[in-house]
């Protein structure tokens, strides 16, 4: 083995396959991505995984005997013990062996994780919790990812289909979820669901600079939208952010309670907001939290490293 110790990170998305070779310093020595194509047989898409990897050692001057292991983040229900995608709604997959199908490509250790796992564990590693052993991650996009990571190592439960953030019960019998259950933290407090809401106040208040913002058409209604026309004193607007805003404090109160993490972090284009969605959030969990600030409330803070941080993760199971 060489000198250093390099490790691969996958992120494997519906639209694109993202890979990186990463040293012992969680830098991202050079990356690459190929489309996804998930429509194709799986086998099809895990070789393209491996060639991936194999053409980022060739392009680095890496031998395959100076790499010391894969690590996957893959979205849906992942088994990390056996290596196999128990069920992924995005990708058609049930049952689908990942780990044995890529050891057919690559002789080193192998492991897979849930897609926002990985995305949790590169922030602790490489990213805005850093200096902590423990974080929770909520990813807020077009539904809800979760990662928890305890002691500097993911939870993922004592069985597939842990930590499972975005579908606990948030309102009971509320908005229907992609899951099939109703009330769902994704059926509230996800870019989809901030949309579903500032169209549905834009169209029952004309007056709103929501529809102005959106060009007349809420078809083009966006998670930004919103947050600029409260901005600019738009009281339907706000009304939709603060509710937003109170969604997702319920969420994360919720799960302060049952981690107590050193850090919430957030993540995805939401969080392009910064400090308008972090600070009220702050402020609200001071007051809901269980024993309020008698006890260590987390900060919660936006995630700092982007699509690395799938990669970067996903190493680090390694």
């Amino acid at each position: 083995m060489g000198k250093y110790m390099y490790r691969a990170g996958i992120d494997l998305g519906g639209t694109n396959i993202k890979a990186g070779i990463v040293d012992e310093n969680n830098q991202i020595l050079k990356q690459a991505s190929v489309p996804t194509r998930v429509e194709r047989p799986y086998g099809e898409i895990i070789k393209d995984m491996a060639k991936l990897v194999l053409c980022l050692l060739d392009e680095l001057s890496i031998s395959k005997e100076e790499l010391v292991g894969v690590g996957i983040g893959s979205p849906g229900t992942v088994d990390a013990e056996t290596g196999y995608i128990a069920y992924s709604n995005n990708f058609g997959w049930e049952n689908v062996p990942l780990v044995p199908e890529m050891k057919k490509y690559l002789d080193c250790p192998i492991r897979v994780s849930n897609d926002a796992n990985c995305a949790a564990l590169g922030e602790v590693k490489a990213g805005a919790a850093k200096e902590t052993a423990n974080a929770v991650l909520l990813t807020l996009g077009t539904g809800i990812g979760g990662g928890v990571v305890i002691d500097g190592k993911i939870f993922e439960g004592a069985h597939a289909g842990g930590a499972e953030l975005g579908h606990t019960s948030l309102i009971m019998g509320g908005e229907p979820c992609t899951c099939g259950r109703k009330g769902c933290v994704e059926a509230y407090a996800s870019a989809t669901a901030l949309i579903r809401d500032a169209k549905r106040a834009a169209g029952k208040n004309p007056q709103s600079k929501m529809n102005a913002l959106c060009g007349g058409n809420l078809e083009n209604m966006n998670g930004k939208i919103p947050f600029d026309a409260a901005w600019d004193g738009d009281d339907i607007a706000k009304q939709v952010v603060d509710n937003y805003i109170t969604y997702l404090g319920e969420a994360i109160t919720n799960f302060v309670n049952i981690f107590r993490p050193d850090v919430v972090l957030l993540s995805g284009g939401v969080c392009n907001q910064k400090e308008h969605l972090t600070d009220p959030l702050n402020a609200y969990i001071k007051n809901t939290c269980f024993a309020k600030e008698k006890a260590m409330i987390p900060p919660v803070c936006c995630a700092i490293l982007g699509n690395s941080a799938g990669i970067i993760g996903a190493a680090n199971l390694i």
